[in-house]
């Protein structure tokens, strides 16, 4: 099967080749950074790794992962897999090989990377991260019948369930979005511990009062949406 790998990446010059290089070549047949507005040699660095680079100019998490969607539709050969992974070297690229297993092996539609099942490096997430978590998958879990125990950005989709989803959220809302619609369309679900370090720089959410406030407000107004 096809895997095509999306990273979404404001302002990561300084570890977003790293996450590049560390992505198991062997499993993927591209690998695509969204530059979302960066200000820095993001772009620059990306490329050097050998990724495949596109401009996202309007900033937006969600947004970024659209604009690599659009690109992997736009592909002569539509991949089968697509895997979603943050720019700043929190998450563990060799994981990859333990996430797309179960959906390579037609076992599952989408697979979480769970930080709350695997290792955390002490510090890595900041108490309101995990606080938010909980109670983000607790409402998912009391409104739609789902339970997850996080809303990791590394995760992996099949590309035609992911289509179906028709995904809207263009900021903080993208992955409670993806994993409730998910529910509501039975797919196929599964989590996987996943080993999360603490990231290389700022991050620009839960590294500022403002950020985690928008952050937590545009989550928790995704879960009750799509009641």
């Amino acid at each position: 099967m096809s895997i095509l790998v999306i990273i979404p990446a404001f302002n990561e010059e300084n570890s977003v080749g790293n996450v590049v290089r560390d992505i198991p070549t062997h499993l993927v047949d591209e690998v695509v950074v969204v530059n979302n507005n960066s200000n820095d040699q993001t772009a620059v660095e990306a490329a050097r790794a050998g990724a495949t680079v596109l401009d996202e100019p309007i900033q937006g998490y969600g947004r970024a992962c659209l604009r690599g969607i659009t690109y992997a539709h736009n592909r002569q050969q539509k991949p089968d897999v697509i895997v979603f992974l943050d720019a700043d070297y929190s998450d563990y690229p060799g994981e990859m090989t333990e996430l797309v297993a179960p959906i390579l092996a037609g076992e599952m539609d989408m697979v979480i990377g769970s930080r709350a099942l695997g290792n955390r490096e002490r510090g890595s997430m900041t108490p309101q991260q995990v606080f938010g978590n909980w109670l983000a998958t607790t409402l998912l879990r009391w409104l739609y019948g789902v339970r997850y125990t996080d809303l990791g950005p590394f995760r992996a989709i099949r590309f035609d369930r992911l289509l179906a989803l028709n995904m809207q959220d263009k900021t903080y809302g993208w992955t409670v979005e993806m994993q409730l619609k998910a529910a509501k369309q039975r797919l196929r679900i599964t989590e996987i511990p996943v080993t999360y370090r603490k990231r290389i720089g700022f991050s620009k959410i839960s590294g500022t009062v403002k950020g985690t406030v928008l952050a937590g407000y545009k989550i928790i107004m995704t879960i009750f949406k799509y009641l």
